[in-house]
């Protein structure tokens, strides 16, 4: 029987400060922000040293503003045209298709939900009208009842 063994070096034991930063990097600039708010709130000093931080590991300057951009503009790349007539047709030809099937599709999806909304009215509609009703039941055990003669 063989083991399976890899030849990477042991990674180094992180202390809790580089695992807290580690996981504020995996969340984002929002959650180095809301740290440096609530270290404000809680502590100035805290809050300050946070900033200070942020500022000097330039957190605050990382390129996810350019990325944000790119992305803003993509959909205007898909417009612009490429100078080549053949393709720009079959291009204009398969958006309009997906357009329409997408369309279908969410047409598809409201007529689902609308025959399981139906299904699920049934249902309770059925169950309302088999089971006794409890009102009623009430009523006649506190109505006198006709004596047999």
């Amino acid at each position: 029987m063989t083991s399976y063994t890899t030849n990477l070096p042991p990674t180094p034991h992180q202390g809790w400060l580089a695992k807290s930063e580690a996981w504020l990097d995996s969340k984002g600039k929002g959650a180095w922000i809301a740290t440096m708010v609530l270290g404000f709130i809680f502590f100035w000093p805290v809050g300050l040293a946070i900033l200070a931080y942020m500022i000097w590991s330039k957190r605050m300057f990382k390129s996810s503003c350019r990325r944000r951009s790119t992305h803003m503009h993509r959909g205007f790349h898909a417009m612009k045209s490429s100078g080549n007539s053949a393709f720009d047709a079959y291009k204009a030809d398969t958006l309009a298709r997906l357009e329409q099937e997408q369309t279908d599709f969410e047409a598809f999806l409201a007529r689902l939900r609308a025959a399981k909304d139906k299904a699920e009215f049934d249902q309770f509609m059925d169950e309302r009208a088999t089971r006794p009703d409890e009102g009623e039941d009430e009523a006649d055990e506190d109505a006198p009842r006709p004596s047999q003669a």
